[in-house]
């Protein structure tokens, strides 16, 4: 067999059925390794290996958890596995590229989502006032906090690039939305995600494992927050709207 017309490695690695039920569970949430054990059903040591395999190829990224150190939350690098889905569609036929979805049909009620982290003062306004500029009236969006803090004013900076002002925001309490109907609800802090109150209807719960900027103390890392969390935004826009 000519060599030159192998499949890419990226389809060998992704058709394991291990592997794919790892990288579809890690695209709705980010998951420590005994959440997927639980989910695929698996052992621990088989789960870490097919990690490795996939963190390997750049399509899983770990991150030590905020809220026990000794943990990690492995999440999906959707845009590496864009760019190598557009590469093999590339390399079969130049025809075969990933084309931006079409919007139509009738119009629907807005999604409902709750974005919470902590303090309600960086992570969780900057994930509402993004998704907001970015779906518009198709979302009706919140943010909270399980002990909110005022706004820090590095929050504010970080949206500027963006186009967006913040200045105006209040911090809400986490328990203000206990019982309310809400469609997803996502938690973007470690400590956060172990107090989520129980809502009403059963929202799809997604967790984005991301460090307190503030903890790093710059401006810095304010602003690597809020480029993390556009592009995540993006990629969730697609999954919020696909109902």
């Amino acid at each position: 067999m000519d060599p030159a017309a192998a499949p890419p490695p990226f389809l060998g690695l992704v058709a394991h059925p291990l592997r794919w039920s790892l990288l579809t569970a890690l695209g709705r949430s980010d998951r420590r390794v005994r959440e997927l054990t639980e989910l695929v059903g698996e052992p621990q040591n088989l789960i870490s290996y097919h990690l490795g395999q996939l963190r390997r190829a750049g399509l899983v990224e770990a991150r030590r958890s905020s809220f026990d150190g000794r943990d990690s939350y492995y999440r999906l690098d959707l845009q590496a596995c864009a760019e190598a889905l557009a590469a093999v569609g590339s390399e079969l036929h130049p025809s075969l590229r990933l084309a931006e979805p079409g919007t139509g049909g009738r119009r629907r009620a807005p999604v409902r989502v709750l974005f919470t982290c902590t303090g309600n003062s960086a992570r969780s306004p900057m994930a509402a006032a993004l998704l907001r500029h970015q779906a518009g009236d198709r979302v009706q969006v919140h943010s909270a906090g399980s002990r909110p803090r005022p706004l820090d004013p590095r929050t504010v900076k970080a949206l500027r690039p963006y186009g967006l002002d913040l200045t105006g925001h209040r911090p809400q309490p986490l328990d203000r939305f206990a019982g309310r109907r809400l469609d997803h609800v996502i938690s973007l802090c470690d400590k956060v995600r172990e107090e989520l109150p129980d809502f009403t209807k059963r929202p799809v719960l997604r967790h984005w494992s991301i460090a307190n900027p503030a903890d790093a103390d710059d401006q810095e890392a304010f602003d690597r927050t809020a480029a993390e969390l556009d592009v995540r935004v993006r990629q969730l826009v697609p999954a919020l709207l696909a109902r």
